[in-house]
């Protein structure tokens, strides 16, 4: 019973994180700001950081199921 809302979670943050991951490598590929008023770099970096926790999350959250 409780595997289910495990499995909701995990991937709503498996989701997030991926998209997250993709959308930060294609703007950093082109060369356009990730967030605007901060420095590229910085946001880039907190940026991947966020989706890898993110990824992480989702990952533990299927270990729940």
């Amino acid at each position: 019973m409780e595997s289910g809302p495990a499995i909701f979670a995990g991937l709503v943050f498996a989701l997030f994180g991926g998209g997250l991951l993709v959308w930060t490598g294609v703007r950093t590929r082109q060369r356009r700001p990730v967030a605007h008023g901060v420095s590229p770099v910085a946001s880039a970096a907190l940026a991947s950081a966020v989706a890898v926790l993110a990824l992480a999350v989702g990952a533990w959250c299927f270990t729940w199921v």
